[in-house]
């Protein structure tokens, strides 16, 4: 079966139609999850999609299956050079290198990851040279003439102004589904997502050696994606998030111990210098997302304060209720608790085994209401 399916995803993908070919290659896995092979062709598919990170998952899954598998690695590192992961990119193409020495396409991805991060070295040295002063204009200097709204004097050139002018209104006036903020400390950065009530089943987050990769994909909602590359490194192996039920926050551990004045790279911003946490009473602050300084260990403690305070209601109160009670009972308790709420079909919950335990629990429905049976 999982044979059948593997062969209709490759007709798909030399016919172009990545999306079926990538629909019918998860089906085969899910016949055969041990088999390499439709992992890596996968990522392929998901290369021409530009769905870049969940590439390097498929490549990783093919490699730890089978380490010898040489597209494997070619397919992690062009992912990964898309993702701008240079580094990371070009230890994943020597390593298929070694195994495929006549396979010119891994020398020639190795130079263009020689080259991109030749160009990044040479971005951070520039940024953290001090800016020249502009000398002022002198009183004689002759000027562009202005009309009386301060624009331009080429009427072309004014009216390509205020064209400009209004498209970058719109770009700032469009905002995401969900809004991020961030803060820091000395080994590791703290990244807030504000989305209430996002099962965790539909969130994909991905780090890698300088990017983050959320994706949340709530059916009947358009997808979000949040996929910034990171103002300084960071150590994937050791980075977390959680799914709450307000929020997601992500937990990045720094690769060095220094501040990061934004969260996104930006070639305009200076090397920041490293963190010397001070052992005196007074606590060092870092920059984040915020123009105000805060005490972020308040912040922190006020907000999980504030969600085991959080007030719920409807199925999910009664839930937690549930929950609470189950968690703090006995076994018997526990046993009426389950065999009244299962019998009663979720009218009643009795703690008493000795009341319950003997007999069936007839369902008890709330004044006007008609109780129902489900028919399977």
């Amino acid at each position: 079966m999982e044979t059948d399916l593997a062969e209709r995803a490759k007709e798909a993908f030399v016919d172009d139609d990545f999306e079926t070919a990538v629909d019918l290659y998860t089906q085969a896995i899910s016949l055969k999850p041990k088999n390499a092979d439709l992992f890596a062709d996968r990522a392929q598919a998901n290369i021409k999609l530009k769905n870049f990170t969940e590439a390097v998952a498929d490549a990783n899954k093919a490699i730890e299956l089978d380490p010898l598998m040489t597209k494997a690695y070619l397919r992690k590192g062009t992912a990964c050079f898309k993702l701008e992961e240079y580094h990371t990119a070009k230890a994943a193409l020597e390593k298929g290198a070694s195994l495929a020495q006549n396979d010119s396409r891994f020398a020639k991805l190795i130079t263009e990851c020689d080259e991109r991060i030749a160009e990044e070295t040479s971005d951070l040295n520039r940024s953290s040279m001090p800016k020249v002063p502009v000398a002022p204009i002198p009183a004689n200097a002759s000027v562009v003439s202005q009309s009386s709204d301060g624009s331009a004097g080429n009427p072309e050139e004014a009216e390509q102004g205020r064209s400009e002018s209004s498209q970058v209104k719109e770009m700032e006036s469009f905002e995401p589904k969900y809004r991020h903020s961030f803060y820091q400390k000395p080994e590791e950065v703290v990244v807030t997502i504000f989305a209430k009530g996002v099962p965790s089943k539909n969130v994909i987050i991905d780090f890698g050696e300088q990017i983050l990769s959320v994706a949340i994909d709530v059916p009947g909602e358009n997808k979000y994606h949040f996929q910034p590359r990171l103002f300084g490194k960071i150590v994937p192996s050791k980075c977390t998030f959680a799914v709450l039920s307000t929020k997601l926050e992500i937990r990045l551990v720094k690769a060095d111990a220094i501040n990061w004045p934004s969260l996104e790279y930006n070639q305009e911003v200076a090397v920041p210098q490293r963190v010397n946490v001070s052992l005196g009473s007074q606590r060092p602050t870092y920059p984040s997302s915020k123009p105000r300084t805060q005490d972020w260990d308040k912040l922190e403690a006020q907000v999980k304060k504030e969600e085991k305070e959080e007030k719920l209601d409807g199925d999910a109160a009664l839930n937690k209720l549930f929950g609470d009670i189950y968690k703090n009972a006995d076994e018997d308790m526990r046993r009426a608790m389950v065999k009244s709420f299962v019998e009663s079909n979720g009218t009643v919950l009795s703690t008493n085994w000795q009341d319950v335990g003997s007999k069936k629990i007839e369902g008890s429905p709330p004044d006007g209401m008609e109780l129902k049976k489900w028919e399977y």
